[in-house]
């Protein structure tokens, strides 16, 4: 592969302060030499100091900058790198990036910078994407995962549970290959241990990795009800502003609002809907098409009911709905004189957790929200492990490795010979090698880094 020194924007597109334009590779100091006008010319630029000076082109100043050069290998791509600081508006980086585009330099793609620190050995592929997680995390707990995972906390891991099954393929090669030697093998026992052994750490990898998920990617919830419920006053509420509009005219939602909301670390896409029911109206029944639509794709369901009123026929058809689906239960209105059915309620929904709440009066949003965190964790909001599987491709990893592992298990434990339980054993290195970069595919590495952003 060509060593080719490569340049792009690596700070938001816009007005601010400063833009950065990154530039790596092999001619990285010497176009900042043709480029760069300063009292001190390249060849005596010291390693990781900041110059001030001018870009010029052809004796025009085309901004007035601050550049460092960052020599290889002890940079983030483990090539030469130079970063040039301009004023922070459009015109003054694109005059800049377009004159380093005249030189013997291409316009980096989207994440080519950090493809590169893994194409050279500096991040292995989870690391890689922990960088695009911290620069999209939406919470400080999904921040926290991404940091720990750039650290190398699930690379460690995976590198560890790695390293006993080699250690079994070393013996079972060895002993398939060369069977007429004097060699010490591995008794069917110590292998079925080390394979529990592996079994039980991916267990443990796996049991949070629901968990992760949502803190990486956050969860959607829909809040359900008939017409006149609270719905929008349940959104504003959680919203802290008044984003919906709130009337006593049952209907005044009339489709679905979207907004985004960080409740205890949770990021959560939360909507809105039309309140269900049958109408005639033409544009409130799209609005309630789309309702349904959204309750079906919703990771947990809010289900409202008015209170002080009996149970409507509208209300008992969402209660068989909702009564299978990840929900809390919410009685709004309880301000006023309660009417409705409490024994029906609580033996229709016994596994749910149901809240009283008066929203006009600002009563009970913090147990909402208390909820919503109990329901996502199912209850459990323990401590995270050091190792926290956030990512679908990396969960995904696990389980195959997982099922692998479980094969390979039950090969030993019913004595098959050695060169069967090899093959799922492999299987499960292999599983293993996709989440740290070591058994993936290219068009596979080209997809991960294909969505970055650009510069990074």
């Amino acid at each position: 592969m060509v060593n080719e020194t490569i340049v792009a924007i690596s700070s938001a597109i816009g007005e601010g302060a400063i833009g950065i334009i990154r530039m790596s590779g092999p001619e990285s100091k010497n176009v900042l030499d043709t480029i760069f006008n300063s009292k001190v010319k390249a060849s005596n630029y010291e390693n990781r100091k900041m110059y001030y000076g001018h870009i010029m082109k052809e004796g025009v100043v085309l901004d007035e900058v601050m550049a460092v050069y960052m020599a290889g290998p002890h940079t983030y791509t483990k090539e030469d790198i130079v970063e040039i600081y301009c004023h922070g508006g459009v015109i003054a980086i694109k005059r800049v990036l377009d004159y380093i585009l005249e030189q013997d330099v291409r316009m980096a793609e989207p994440g080519e910078f950090t493809k590169l620190a893994f194409l050279n050995g500096r991040l292995d592929l989870s690391q890689a994407e922990a960088v695009m997680d911290l620069v999209s995390a939406k919470t400080d707990k999904g921040f926290d995962v991404a940091l720990d995972q750039l650290k190398g906390s699930l690379s460690q891991q995976v590198t560890d549970i790695r390293s006993i099954l080699l250690k079994v393929v070393g013996h079972l090669e060895v002993c398939i290959d060369y069977p007429e030697e004097d060699i010490e093998d591995l008794t069917y026992d110590e292998i079925t241990s080390s394979f529990k052994d592996v079994k039980d750490q991916l267990e443990v990898l796996l049991k949070d990795s629901s968990n992760g998920r949502i803190i990486r990617e956050g969860i959607k919830i829909a809040i359900i009800g008939k017409p006149n419920v609270g719905k929008s006053s349940l959104l504003n509420a959680l919203l802290k502003e008044a984003r919906a509009i709130v009337t006593d005219i049952a209907g005044t939602t009339r489709d679905v609002i979207e907004e985004h909301l960080n409740i205890q670390g949770i990021p959560i896409r939360i909507i809105d809907t039309a309140g269900i029911r049958e109408t005639s109206d033409q544009i409130e029944q799209i609005g309630v098409e789309r309702s349904k639509v959204i309750f079906n794709e919703a990771d947990m369901v809010l289900f409202v009911l008015n209170a002080s009123e009996p149970l409507s026929q509208e209300d008992k058809m969402l209660m068989d709905l909702v009564s299978n689906k990840k929900s809390i239960i919410i009685l709004n209105k309880m301000d006023l004189n309660p009417q409705i059915e409490m024994d029906h309620i609580y033996d229709s929904f016994k596994d749910h957790e149901i809240i009283k709440t008066s929203l006009l009066k600002d009563q009970g949003i913090h147990q909402v929200e208390d909820a919503i965190v109990n329901r996502v964790y199912d209850g459990d909001i323990s401590q995270a492990p050091d190792a926290l599987l956030s990512n679908s491709r990396h969960i995904q990893g696990v389980k195959d490795a997982l099922k692998s592992i479980q094969a390979a298990l039950t090969a030993a434990e019913n004595r098959v010979p050695y060169d069967f339980i090899e093959v799922d054993t492999l299987d499960c290195l292999e599983a293993l090698g996709k989440i740290t970069g070591e058994t993936i595919e290219n068009d596979i590495v080209k997809e991960i880094f294909g969505s970055f952003c650009l510069g990074k």
